[in-house]
């Protein structure tokens, strides 16, 4: 029986030792020492008024990671002079990005330029995930922000996406098959707009059809779903979980074995060889799939992240720092000790003690003027 919040897991080496090294649990223990509960106590708040924020986090947290690594550029607005990652058309439907903005304005109050937004997304979504019943994982902590934030460096992949092509992806980022299943399991909680999955309803690759993988029981629910009229902006949407969809659980797993995915890309993983085993695995053991997520979870949040003096620590997550708030002189958040001054040297007198002249047979020596 799992117990919520029962696996709390420290992993200290993955992708970028280096970096990595510089990262820690409790970074803010000393420099902020309620960061971690401002933001538990804001996304509390916000779950409150909306179970779906879970599911907005992880959206957020990946498009993040997936882009230049976890450093929260996917938060900055354009300007006049650059689109940023938001005008991205995969980027359109992320949301909370309010959450965030309230979250940065309280630590700002409490603690002046020193926790980084990539930090808050992280915590924020581990902190999300648990309201929903999943796993309590610990995070390093310690990640700085960004410097850049360009549509054109964004080319996440699409929900029609073939397993091999999304393995592909991952490995890029240093992430294994597995997990890859481990973390498209947070489609668990998570739901998408019609237009992405349409197709597969009446004319999947063009044969005027529906796709055939599809469990012909799920083809008329979601047709109603999606002729519906609908207030969102995007258009209609339905739950990518149709059986516990505000439960962070395994049943993702269980449904695309039934043939009940809704996204393409959720589908072929229980239909593919190499990715089917481990579908079955966690399908038939919860445990495991939690254990799994928040590893996972983990190994993601630590993508090419910025530590040390690269990058700032932004005071507005929406735009980067003017030129002259540019990096603390503390980033370790360590106490540096004050330099003892040195003693002035004394003039070293001449034979006879007199001061010797000049050389230059008493004449004066000429300095060049620097301009």
């Amino acid at each position: 029986m799992r117990t919520k919040g029962s696996f709390v897991l420290f992993f200290f080496f993955f992708i970028f030792p280096l970096a990595l090294a510089q990262l820690r649990p409790g970074f803010y223990g000393t420099s902020c020492p309620r960061a971690e509960s401002i933001v538990s106590d804001l996304v509390q708040k916000r779950f409150s008024a909306d179970n779906s924020v879970t599911a907005a986090l992880l959206r957020m947290h990946f498009h993040d990671c997936f882009v230049t690594g976890c450093d929260a550029s996917i938060l900055i607005d354009s300007t006049n002079q650059t689109q940023s990652e938001k005008e991205s058309g995969a980027n359109q439907t992320v949301r909370e990005f309010e959450l965030i903005d309230e979250i940065k304005k309280a630590l700002e109050a409490e603690c002046p330029s020193t926790v980084s937004c990539a930090d808050i997304i992280t915590l924020a979504t581990r902190d999300a995930v648990t309201l929903v019943g999943g796993p309590r994982y610990t995070v390093l902590t310690g990640r700085r922000d960004g410097l850049r934030s360009n549509v054109d460096d964004v080319d996440l992949p699409g929900p029609q996406i073939s397993v091999p092509d999304a393995q592909q992806v991952f490995q890029a980022k240093g992430l294994t098959s597995d997990e890859m299943v481990s973390l498209l399991g947070a489609h668990t909680v998570g739901f998408a707009h019609c237009s992405f999955f349409k197709d597969r309803l009446t004319n999947f690759q063009g044969t005027g059809l529906p796709d055939p993988t599809m469990n012909v029981t799920l083809i008329p629910k979601l047709r109603r779903i999606c002729d519906a009229a609908s207030t969102d902006n995007f258009g209609p949407k339905t739950f990518l979980d149709q059986s516990t969809n505000f439960v962070f659980d395994n049943k993702f797993h269980s449904e695309i074995l039934s043939r009940r995915g809704i996204l393409q890309i959720d589908q072929e993983l229980a239909l593919d060889r190499s990715t089917d085993p481990m579908v079955s695995k966690f399908a038939f053991n919860s445990d495991e799939f939690l254990r799994s997520f928040a590893s996972a979870m983990v190994k993601m949040g630590n993508i090419q992240v910025l530590v040390g003096n690269a990058g700032e620590i932004r005071q507005n997550c929406r735009a980067f720092n003017p030129l002259k708030a540019s990096t603390p002189s503390n980033p370790d958040n360590t106490p540096k000790p004050i330099p003892k001054p040195k003693p002035k040297p004394r003039p070293r007198p001449g034979k006879g003690g007199r001061k010797q002249k000049p050389p230059g047979k008493g004449r004066k020596n000429k300095i060049p003027r620097i301009f």
